[in-house]
């Protein structure tokens, strides 16, 4: 059975806006651990996030870490690490992937993100969103901590798409012949693709099964300048949850726009 957040329905509330064209918009991305700006809005833009589980943990990605900015200062930063082990050394699938010492782990995650974000006005939303993501550390799974905090941070900006594992689903071998088939496998009109995935990306795979690809950008001003590099607990803990969505609400809007031109 697929796996769906406990809120999800099967649109967007952007998808859903009387002034938005309606579209099966789909992401393919990794579990980053509190993902970054960039990573959580084109999340949010979908009306399906399908988690890529099932490929190789890769140590140098976010897949276990994420860097936290200054509540004041979002230049200056530093990393949040889940330690992680690899079962299979560096084979090890992305859902393999066990926490190192989940108590540890759990109680430094937790006051990390209080030490940063705790003078915020709106430290109480980021606690609401902690809470779920520290008591899954018991699963001793990475990909169970970073699935849920990113689903968590979706959940509270009133994100209500689907949300689906790589794993759960049938694809084909091949880079991008295995996304056009995991988008096809939820009947995706539009992949929306990282300016990063652009760059390798081979779209005749996606037009065999009249898949658009769209390619994903946020603008680069406010508070998108770090939006690449920090995560979004920054921009949450910054300007609330509501106001956070009305941006990525914008975004979302736009990105709908080109699908269906």
């Amino acid at each position: 059975m697929p796996h769906t957040s406990p809120s999800s329905a099967t649109a967007s509330p952007a998808a859903s806006s009387p002034d938005r064209p309606k579209s099966r918009l789909c992401a393919i991305h990794q579990p980053n651990l509190f993902p970054r700006l960039t990573t959580l809005a084109k999340l949010f833009a979908a009306d399906t996030w399908i988690v890529l589980d099932d490929v190789q943990f890769n140590r140098r990605d976010y897949q276990h870490r994420t860097r936290l900015a200054a509540l004041a200062d979002p230049d200056r930063t530093h990393w949040l690490t889940i330690p992680t082990h690899l079962p299979q050394g560096r084979q090890t699938a992305i859902r393999d992937a066990l926490i190192a010492d989940p108590t540890s782990a759990q109680r430094r995650t937790a006051a990390m993100i209080r030490q940063e974000y705790g003078t915020s006005p709106h430290w109480p939303v980021l606690a609401q969103a902690l809470a779920p993501v520290t008591a899954v550390f018991d699963s001793g799974k990475t990909a169970t901590v970073t699935e849920t905090s990113a689903r968590i941070l979706l959940d509270v900006l009133g994100w209500k798409g689907q949300i689906l594992r790589s794993s759960e689903l049938l694809a084909r071998p091949g880079r991008s012949q295995r996304l056009a088939d995991l988008a096809a496998a939820v009947g995706a009109d539009s992949y929306l693709c990282g300016t990063g995935g652009m760059k390798y990306l081979d779209e005749a795979p996606f037009a065999a099964q009249r898949i658009t690809v769209v390619p994903f950008r946020v603008p680069t001003v406010r508070i998108w300048s770090s939006g690449r590099q920090v995560s979004a607990l920054w921009a949450l803990a910054t300007l609330g949850s509501a106001a956070l969505a009305d941006r990525l609400r914008a975004v979302a809007v736009q990105i709908t726009l080109e699908a269906a031109a």
